[in-house]
């Protein structure tokens, strides 16, 4: 297919490689001249803008930090909807809150288009691997023609129910794992200054109740897990900026439906904390140093 990609930064990047190797001519978007040029050296066609990427696609995906980038893509006198032909189906991938999957999905479909929120989960790895998990939101008729797409960038494509369910199921996804982080982090600095070595304890969790995907893949103690960002300075994952937004989200969300978010709620000060302390740039596995600052 031809396909227009907007949103070239760490998940978006190795996404529309994957699109490339599986066959499919990618023409590329970003504000990033050096971003496009990596693409552009695989094989993607650089686009001067959102307008021009969606234009002849038949099929837009947009990754993007948050709902006002996914906006201004969409609605700018260059983006996506200026450019994109009537019947063609525009594909979000960004985390971003559900009521604004709908109002993008209404100013789509007033010009003739399909609107899927499909936010992933898998990090950096999972995007570069081709191994994310998708979690669609639209009707059962939209989410089977667009999982040939996604299936070039993931191995898990769930479809979640009607439009802004994906980002339902993404906020609470990321709720747990921000929490989750925040829990590791902690035990594992408490092991640290009770005497026992990092690898071990970090080896008996995996391999006991405490193991989850934030202390067996990404843990935040570094040297433990060789491949995680905190093995090579917190630098290249997921950002802690990113990991506070998504908190907000659900937070917010919670809010709206006054639903308790105790541990979420707790969780986002802790991340904001970091972000205060001008963490907000490293990977949000970097909560640890909040328990080691005394040790640098």
């Amino acid at each position: 297919m031809k396909i227009g990609f907007v949103g070239l930064g760490h998940m978006g990047a190795p996404m529309a490689l994957n699109l490339l190797k599986a066959g499919h001519a990618v023409t590329v978007f970003d504000l990033s001249a050096s971003a496009m040029q990596t693409l552009a050296e695989a094989g993607a066609q650089k686009a001067a803008s959102a307008k021009a990427a969606a234009s002849g696609a038949e099929c837009v995906i947009t990754m993007l930090p948050a709902a006002a980038h996914v906006r201004s893509a969409l609605t700018a006198e260059d983006g996506v909807l200026a450019g994109i032909a009537k019947g063609v189906t525009i594909i979000d991938s960004s985390t971003i809150d559900p009521a604004s999957v709908k109002e993008f999905a209404k100013l789509a479909a007033a010009q003739g288009n399909a609107f899927v929120d499909a936010p992933v989960s898998g990090g950096t790895g999972g995007a570069a691997a081709g191994t994310l998990t998708f979690m669609v939101g639209g009707s059962a008729e939209i989410y089977e023609s667009v999982k040939p797409v996604l299936s070039g960038m993931g191995k898990n494509i769930v479809h979640c129910g009607e439009t802004g369910t994906g980002q339902v199921a993404k906020i609470c996804n990321n709720l747990v794992l921000g929490i989750t982080m925040a829990g590791v982090a902690e035990a594992m600095a408490l092991g640290e200054a009770l005497g026992i070595d990092p690898k071990v304890l970090g080896g008996i969790m995996n391999t006991s109740t405490g193991r989850c995907w934030s202390s067996d893949t990404y843990n935040p103690y570094p040297g433990v897990i060789e491949t995680a960002p905190s093995s090579r300075g917190y630098t290249g994952g997921f950002g802690t900026d990113l990991m506070l937004k998504d908190l907000g989200l659900a937070t917010d969300a919670a809010i709206g439906v006054h639903q308790p978010a105790y541990m979420g709620a707790l969780a986002q000060q802790l991340y904001q904390a970091m972000s205060s302390h001008g963490d907000g740039k490293l990977d949000f596995s970097a909560i640890i140093k909040l328990y080691r600052a005394q040790k640098g």
